[in-house]
């Protein structure tokens, strides 16, 4: 008798969605994000499932601080990469700045997101804000 093993492609998971408006909805964004990614099949690589997270902290703190105190996290997967959208109030770009090293005000996190990513856009919308792209590989 012949056997035939046919792989079934499960069908991508629908996007999570994070809202958040404190800094306690940053830990609600890294839990999701990493519950998104555990939900994977395949898995995706462990490294690049903590770039994402870190990748999503980092948007999402930014978000709080220079975007209009409040976020949208979108999280979504193909067959090679994760998406983390992250949208805000603000229309105004992100922008390098020299990482603060003596009085701990920051300037680190738009260097290390693009750092993590594959991809990273900026786009208008939703509204008058913007919402910033981070793609990695699975």
């Amino acid at each position: 008798m012949n056997s035939t093993m046919i792989a079934i492609a499960s069908a991508p998971p629908a996007p999570t969605v994070v809202r958040g408006d404190s800094t306690g909805s940053i830990h609600r964004a890294r839990e999701a994000t990493r519950a998104f990614a555990d939900g994977l099949s395949p898995a995706p690589d462990p490294a690049s499932v903590e770039a994402l997270v870190l990748a999503v902290s980092e948007l999402a703190t930014n978000a709080l601080r220079h975007g209009g105190g409040r976020y949208s996290l979108e999280l979504s997967t193909d067959t090679a990469t994760m998406t983390a959208a992250v949208s805000d109030p603000s229309p105004a770009p992100p922008h390098e700045r020299t990482p603060d090293l003596n009085d701990g005000t920051g300037g680190f996190g738009w260097h290390m997101v693009r750092s993590l990513t594959r991809e990273l856009t900026v786009t208008p919308g939703p509204g008058s804000g913007k919402t910033i792209h981070a793609r990695l590989n699975r």
